[in-house]
Protein backbone atom coordinates (compact mmCIF):
# COMPACT_ATOMS: atom_id res chain seq x y z
CA UNK A 1 0.00 0.00 0.00
CA UNK A 2 1.36 3.76 -1.19
CA UNK A 3 1.69 5.55 1.81
CA UNK A 4 0.77 8.43 -0.36
CA UNK A 5 -3.04 9.76 -2.03
CA UNK A 6 -4.37 11.84 -4.65
CA UNK A 7 -7.21 12.90 -2.66
CA UNK A 8 -6.82 15.87 -0.64
CA UNK A 9 -9.73 15.12 2.13
CA UNK A 10 -8.23 11.43 2.26
CA UNK A 11 -4.84 13.34 3.41
CA UNK A 12 -3.28 14.31 6.26
CA UNK A 13 -3.21 17.57 4.95
CA UNK A 14 -6.62 17.77 5.51
CA UNK A 15 -6.55 17.49 9.24
CA UNK A 16 -3.61 19.66 9.75
CA UNK A 17 -0.84 19.10 12.60
CA UNK A 18 -3.23 19.16 15.75
CA UNK A 19 -5.72 17.19 14.48
CA UNK A 20 -3.41 14.59 13.77
CA UNK A 21 -1.84 14.44 16.51
CA UNK A 22 -5.19 14.14 17.96
CA UNK A 23 -6.49 11.13 16.05
CA UNK A 24 -2.75 9.75 16.88
CA UNK A 25 -4.06 9.80 20.59
CA UNK A 26 -6.99 7.70 19.46
CA UNK A 27 -4.69 5.29 17.01
CA UNK A 28 -2.60 4.35 19.53
CA UNK A 29 -5.33 3.86 22.73
CA UNK A 30 -3.78 2.75 25.88
CA UNK A 31 -0.13 2.78 24.68
CA UNK A 32 -0.22 6.10 24.74
CA UNK A 33 -0.70 7.50 28.27
CA UNK A 34 -2.28 11.07 29.58
CA UNK A 35 -0.32 14.47 30.27
CA UNK A 36 2.03 14.65 32.06
CA UNK A 37 3.45 11.21 31.71
CA UNK A 38 2.55 11.06 27.69
CA UNK A 39 1.38 13.55 25.21
CA UNK A 40 -0.08 17.03 26.09
CA UNK A 41 3.42 18.60 27.19
CA UNK A 42 6.73 19.95 26.18
CA UNK A 43 8.53 17.23 27.33
CA UNK A 44 6.94 13.56 29.03
CA UNK A 45 7.74 13.61 32.76
CA UNK A 46 9.23 9.66 33.45
CA UNK A 47 9.00 8.59 37.39
CA UNK A 48 12.76 8.52 38.13
CA UNK A 49 14.95 4.75 37.39
CA UNK A 50 15.90 2.18 39.80
CA UNK A 51 18.61 0.72 37.82
CA UNK A 52 21.04 1.59 34.54
CA UNK A 53 18.74 3.00 31.83
CA UNK A 54 19.30 2.17 27.99
CA UNK A 55 18.44 4.45 25.28
CA UNK A 56 18.59 3.74 21.60
CA UNK A 57 16.93 4.88 18.10
CA UNK A 58 16.06 3.90 14.76
CA UNK A 59 14.65 4.92 11.40
CA UNK A 60 12.02 3.54 8.81
CA UNK A 61 12.24 5.47 5.86
CA UNK A 62 10.18 4.67 2.92
CA UNK A 63 12.29 3.47 -0.16
CA UNK A 64 14.88 2.20 2.28
CA UNK A 65 13.45 0.54 5.35
CA UNK A 66 9.73 -0.15 3.38
CA UNK A 67 8.26 0.13 -0.01
CA UNK A 68 4.62 -0.25 -1.22
CA UNK A 69 4.77 -4.09 -0.61
CA UNK A 70 5.37 -3.86 3.46
CA UNK A 71 1.95 -3.20 5.19
CA UNK A 72 1.73 0.04 6.94
CA UNK A 73 0.69 -2.13 9.66
CA UNK A 74 3.85 -4.04 9.73
CA UNK A 75 5.98 -0.41 9.09
CA UNK A 76 4.68 0.55 12.48
CA UNK A 77 5.89 -2.87 14.21
CA UNK A 78 9.33 -2.43 12.44
CA UNK A 79 9.47 0.91 13.36
CA UNK A 80 9.72 -0.22 17.66
CA UNK A 81 10.82 -3.76 16.86
CA UNK A 82 14.29 -2.28 15.24
CA UNK A 83 14.38 -0.29 18.45
CA UNK A 84 13.31 -3.41 20.61
CA UNK A 85 16.19 -5.49 19.12
CA UNK A 86 19.23 -2.89 20.49
CA UNK A 87 17.66 -3.32 23.69
CA UNK A 88 17.78 -6.78 23.43
CA UNK A 89 21.44 -7.40 22.62
CA UNK A 90 22.08 -5.97 25.54
CA UNK A 91 19.95 -7.47 28.12
CA UNK A 92 17.87 -4.83 28.60
CA UNK A 93 13.72 -4.69 29.54
CA UNK A 94 11.97 -1.53 27.36
CA UNK A 95 9.84 1.09 29.01
CA UNK A 96 9.00 3.93 27.20
CA UNK A 97 9.44 5.94 23.38
CA UNK A 98 8.75 8.86 21.47
CA UNK A 99 8.00 8.51 18.01
CA UNK A 100 9.39 11.89 15.29
CA UNK A 101 7.12 11.69 12.11
CA UNK A 102 8.23 13.66 9.13
CA UNK A 103 5.33 13.03 6.13
CA UNK A 104 4.34 14.78 3.01
CA UNK A 105 1.32 16.41 3.26
CA UNK A 106 -0.08 13.77 0.50
CA UNK A 107 0.09 11.10 2.88
CA UNK A 108 -2.81 8.95 3.27
CA UNK A 109 -4.60 9.19 6.92
CA UNK A 110 -5.75 5.47 6.41
CA UNK A 111 -1.87 4.80 5.91
CA UNK A 112 -0.96 6.46 9.09
CA UNK A 113 -3.56 5.03 10.87
CA UNK A 114 -2.77 1.53 10.23
CA UNK A 115 1.05 1.92 10.71
CA UNK A 116 0.09 3.73 14.50
CA UNK A 117 -2.28 0.99 14.88
CA UNK A 118 0.69 -1.60 14.07
CA UNK A 119 2.80 0.12 16.14
CA UNK A 120 0.61 0.17 19.38
CA UNK A 121 0.07 -3.53 18.07
CA UNK A 122 3.55 -4.03 19.38
CA UNK A 123 3.80 -1.84 21.63
CA UNK A 124 1.53 -3.41 24.16
CA UNK A 125 2.86 -6.46 23.52
CA UNK A 126 6.65 -5.62 24.62
CA UNK A 127 4.72 -3.47 27.61
CA UNK A 128 5.85 -0.17 26.04
CA UNK A 129 4.55 3.22 26.41
CA UNK A 130 4.44 5.88 23.37
CA UNK A 131 4.49 9.01 25.70
CA UNK A 132 5.33 11.63 22.85
CA UNK A 133 7.12 12.73 19.59
CA UNK A 134 6.83 15.36 17.02
CA UNK A 135 5.30 16.15 13.57
CA UNK A 136 7.41 18.08 10.50
CA UNK A 137 6.72 17.87 7.00
CA UNK A 138 8.80 17.38 4.24
CA UNK A 139 8.32 16.67 0.34
CA UNK A 140 8.05 13.32 -0.61
CA UNK A 141 8.83 11.96 2.14
CA UNK A 142 7.53 9.30 4.77
CA UNK A 143 9.62 8.62 8.03
CA UNK A 144 9.16 7.82 11.74
CA UNK A 145 12.16 7.98 13.85
CA UNK A 146 11.40 6.41 17.20
CA UNK A 147 13.34 6.79 20.42
CA UNK A 148 13.50 4.01 22.93
CA UNK A 149 14.25 3.67 26.80
CA UNK A 150 15.09 0.62 28.78
CA UNK A 151 16.47 -0.30 31.70
CA UNK A 152 18.71 -3.28 33.32
CA UNK A 153 16.95 -3.78 36.16
CA UNK A 154 19.46 -4.55 38.37
CA UNK A 155 21.23 -6.95 35.74
CA UNK A 156 24.20 -6.97 34.06
CA UNK A 157 24.14 -5.02 31.00
CA UNK A 158 25.99 -6.81 28.15
CA UNK A 159 28.26 -4.73 25.66
CA UNK A 160 29.88 -5.53 22.42
CA UNK A 161 33.08 -5.31 24.10
CA UNK A 162 34.10 -8.12 26.52
CA UNK A 163 35.08 -10.93 23.71
CA UNK A 164 38.63 -12.76 24.53
CA UNK A 165 40.62 -14.45 22.24
CA UNK A 166 40.13 -17.74 22.52
CA UNK A 167 36.16 -17.02 22.86
CA UNK A 168 33.35 -19.13 21.01
CA UNK A 169 31.01 -17.25 18.34
CA UNK A 170 27.25 -17.47 18.68
CA UNK A 171 24.34 -16.43 16.79
CA UNK A 172 20.58 -17.12 17.60
CA UNK A 173 17.44 -18.01 14.41
CA UNK A 174 18.76 -17.95 11.02
CA UNK A 175 20.77 -15.75 9.09
CA UNK A 176 20.66 -14.05 4.93
CA UNK A 177 17.28 -13.21 2.41
CA UNK A 178 15.77 -10.74 4.87
CA UNK A 179 14.54 -8.93 2.84
CA UNK A 180 13.61 -11.30 -0.54
CA UNK A 181 12.22 -13.70 2.36
CA UNK A 182 9.98 -10.41 4.74
CA UNK A 183 12.06 -11.38 7.51
CA UNK A 184 13.15 -8.11 7.83
CA UNK A 185 9.70 -6.76 9.00
CA UNK A 186 8.42 -10.38 10.46
CA UNK A 187 11.22 -10.67 13.04
CA UNK A 188 10.43 -11.14 16.42
CA UNK A 189 13.26 -8.70 18.62
CA UNK A 190 15.28 -11.52 21.05
CA UNK A 191 14.37 -9.73 24.38
CA UNK A 192 13.57 -13.03 26.22
CA UNK A 193 16.72 -14.17 24.88
CA UNK A 194 19.11 -10.90 25.92
CA UNK A 195 17.54 -11.13 28.98
CA UNK A 196 18.84 -14.83 29.53
CA UNK A 197 22.18 -14.23 28.01
CA UNK A 198 23.13 -11.10 30.19
CA UNK A 199 22.54 -13.66 33.18
CA UNK A 200 25.26 -16.34 32.38
CA UNK A 201 28.33 -14.86 33.40
CA UNK A 202 30.14 -17.22 30.51
CA UNK A 203 28.48 -14.96 27.86
CA UNK A 204 31.22 -12.42 27.36
CA UNK A 205 29.94 -9.84 24.76
CA UNK A 206 27.12 -9.54 22.64
CA UNK A 207 25.13 -7.39 19.88
CA UNK A 208 22.23 -7.03 17.30
CA UNK A 209 23.05 -8.23 13.88
CA UNK A 210 21.60 -6.03 11.73
CA UNK A 211 24.29 -5.00 9.19
CA UNK A 212 24.77 -8.19 7.91
CA UNK A 213 27.74 -10.45 10.21
CA UNK A 214 30.83 -9.99 7.74
CA UNK A 215 30.34 -6.00 8.77
CA UNK A 216 29.03 -6.90 12.40
CA UNK A 217 31.67 -9.34 14.09
CA UNK A 218 34.35 -6.56 13.94
CA UNK A 219 32.91 -5.16 16.52
CA UNK A 220 32.46 -8.05 18.78
CA UNK A 221 36.69 -8.56 17.82
CA UNK A 222 38.99 -8.17 20.19
CA UNK A 223 42.40 -6.37 19.64
CA UNK A 224 45.01 -8.83 18.16
CA UNK A 225 42.38 -11.67 16.96
CA UNK A 226 40.79 -13.07 14.17
CA UNK A 227 37.21 -13.91 13.75
CA UNK A 228 37.17 -17.67 12.18
CA UNK A 229 34.00 -18.40 10.84
CA UNK A 230 33.17 -22.10 9.83
CA UNK A 231 31.03 -22.09 6.22
CA UNK A 232 29.56 -25.33 7.25
CA UNK A 233 27.87 -24.20 10.62
CA UNK A 234 25.86 -21.19 9.42
CA UNK A 235 22.89 -20.99 9.81
CA UNK A 236 21.03 -20.57 6.56
CA UNK A 237 17.43 -19.43 6.03
CA UNK A 238 15.59 -21.93 3.35
CA UNK A 239 16.47 -20.97 -0.19
CA UNK A 240 19.65 -18.62 0.84
CA UNK A 241 23.69 -19.01 0.93
CA UNK A 242 26.53 -17.88 2.96
CA UNK A 243 26.68 -14.63 0.98
CA UNK A 244 23.75 -13.80 1.87
CA UNK A 245 24.18 -14.45 5.53
CA UNK A 246 27.25 -12.48 5.38
CA UNK A 247 26.18 -9.79 3.68
CA UNK A 248 22.69 -8.82 3.25
CA UNK A 249 21.57 -7.45 6.98
CA UNK A 250 18.47 -6.94 8.92
CA UNK A 251 18.62 -10.29 10.01
CA UNK A 252 17.83 -9.10 14.13
CA UNK A 253 19.72 -11.85 15.39
CA UNK A 254 21.78 -11.95 18.80
CA UNK A 255 25.59 -12.83 17.71
CA UNK A 256 27.13 -13.21 21.59
CA UNK A 257 30.15 -14.48 22.44
CA UNK A 258 30.83 -17.51 24.80
CA UNK A 259 34.44 -18.49 27.13
CA UNK A 260 36.18 -21.29 26.31
CA UNK A 261 36.33 -21.82 30.09
CA UNK A 262 32.16 -22.81 29.57
CA UNK A 263 31.13 -26.11 28.81
CA UNK A 264 29.63 -25.81 25.55
CA UNK A 265 27.14 -29.01 25.75
CA UNK A 266 25.78 -27.81 28.84
CA UNK A 267 24.90 -24.23 27.73
CA UNK A 268 23.41 -25.73 25.04
CA UNK A 269 20.86 -27.50 26.75
CA UNK A 270 20.16 -24.69 29.39
CA UNK A 271 19.24 -22.68 26.12
CA UNK A 272 17.24 -25.69 24.49
CA UNK A 273 15.02 -25.76 28.10
CA UNK A 274 14.58 -21.71 27.75
CA UNK A 275 13.98 -21.17 24.32
CA UNK A 276 12.63 -24.29 22.28
CA UNK A 277 12.15 -22.54 19.15
CA UNK A 278 15.10 -20.24 19.03
CA UNK A 279 17.63 -22.18 17.17
CA UNK A 280 21.40 -21.39 18.58
CA UNK A 281 24.45 -22.22 16.57
CA UNK A 282 27.97 -21.59 17.52
CA UNK A 283 29.62 -20.36 13.89
CA UNK A 284 33.67 -20.47 15.00
CA UNK A 285 35.24 -18.43 17.40
CA UNK A 286 38.53 -15.52 17.99
CA UNK A 287 41.91 -16.55 17.28
CA UNK A 288 45.35 -15.23 17.45
CA UNK A 289 46.33 -16.35 14.09
CA UNK A 290 44.36 -15.00 11.04
CA UNK A 291 45.21 -18.48 9.00
CA UNK A 292 42.56 -19.35 7.71
CA UNK A 293 41.38 -23.50 8.07
CA UNK A 294 39.79 -25.60 5.69
CA UNK A 295 36.36 -24.58 6.17
CA UNK A 296 36.62 -20.51 7.67
CA UNK A 297 35.81 -18.17 5.17
CA UNK A 298 37.21 -15.40 4.06
CA UNK A 299 35.47 -12.73 5.43
CA UNK A 300 37.87 -9.71 3.77
CA UNK A 301 35.89 -11.22 0.44
CA UNK A 302 32.27 -10.02 2.16
CA UNK A 303 30.76 -6.96 3.40
CA UNK A 304 27.60 -5.69 5.30
CA UNK A 305 25.50 -2.82 4.80
CA UNK A 306 27.17 0.29 5.66
CA UNK A 307 25.38 3.69 5.52
CA UNK A 308 27.01 6.61 3.30
CA UNK A 309 29.90 4.12 1.60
Amino acid sequence: MSPFTRSRSDSVAALGEAKLITAIRHWLGNVAPKSPAGMGDDCAVLPAAKHAQLITVDPVIYGRHFDDKVPPRDVGAKLLKRNLSDIAAMGGQPTVAVVALTLDPRTSQKWLESFYRGLAACARRYGVSIVGGDITQAKDTVSASLTLLGTMDGRRTLTRRGAATGDWIYVTGTLGGSLASGHHYRFTPRLAEGKWLSRQSAVTAALDLSDGLAKDIHALTPTGASPMIDAAQLPLRSGFDAKAALSDGEDYELLFTLSPKANQAAFARKWRQQFTRTRLTCIGRFTASPTQSENSLNLECYYGFEHLR
